[in-house]
C-alpha cells in the first residue's frame, strides 16, 4: 500500500491544482478532515493520504466520487472489524486453549 501513497504524493506534487481539488472534494464528502496549520493550510496525515489514494484509484476507474468515498469507508470498516475479530479469537484461544484444539 505504500507504493499507492507514494504514487499519490507524486501526483500531488506533479498536479497541485487537480490534487488539491480532489482532496477538497473528498473533504467535502466527509471522507477525510484535514488538520489546519496556524496559517490555515490543510495538513494531511499518512493515513488520510492512503485513504485519498484509494479514493482516487476508484475515481480514476470511473466510480463517482460519492460512491468511491462510501466504498473506502466500508473497506476501512471491514478491515477494522476483521482486526477486532482476530483479537477476540486470540483472546478466546488464550482463555480456552482446549476449545481451540
Amino acid at each position: 500500500m505504500t507504493s499507492v501513497v507514494a504514487a499519490f504524493r507524486r501526483r500531488v506534487a506533479d498536479a497541485p491544482d487537480t490534487a488539491q481539488g480532489f482532496l477538497r472534494a473528498i473533504g467535502e464528502a466527509r471522507l477525510i478532515t484535514p488538520l489546519r496549520s496556524e496559517g490555515g493550510h490543510r495538513r494531511y496525515s499518512r493515513y488520510q493520504l492512503r485513504i485519498a489514494a484509494r479514493a482516487r484509484e476508484l475515481v480514476d476507474h470511473g466510480t463517482p466520487i460519492e460512491a468511491a468515498c462510501r466504498i473506502v469507508i466500508l473497506e476501512d470498516q471491514l478491515e477494522e472489524a476483521r482486526r477486532i475479530n482476530a483479537e477476540h479469537r486470540r483472546a478466546d484461544e488464550v482463555a480456552n486453549p482446549t476449545a481451540a484444539a
